[in-house]
C-alpha cells in the first residue's frame, strides 16, 4: 500500500500532467485560430483585387460604350 506521501506525489504528477496537457491543446488552437484567420484574410485581399478589377472593367466599358439615344420622336 502506498504511503500518504506517495499517494500526494502522484496526484501532483497527475494535476501536473494534466495542465500540460491543456495548455498543448491551447497552443494547438491557438496555432489553428491563426491558420484561419491567415486564411481568411488571404482570401477577402484575392476577392477584393478581383471586385475592384471587375469594377474598373465595368467603368470602362459604361464609358467607352455608345451614349444612349433619347427616347422620342425623331424630327
Amino acid at each position: 500500500m502506498k504511503t500518504t506521501s506517495e499517494q500526494a506525489h502522484d496526484r501532483a504528477e497527475a494535476a501536473f500532467k494534466k495542465k500540460e496537457a491543456q495548455i498543448s491543446e491551447g497552443r494547438k488552437a491557438m496555432a489553428e485560430y491563426d491558420e484561419n484567420r491567415l486564411a481568411v484574410r488571404e482570401k477577402t485581399a484575392r476577392l477584393r483585387a478581383l471586385r475592384l478589377a471587375r469594377d474598373a472593367a465595368d467603368t470602362l466599358d459604361t464609358a467607352t460604350a455608345e451614349p444612349a439615344r433619347p427616347a422620342g420622336p425623331s424630327a
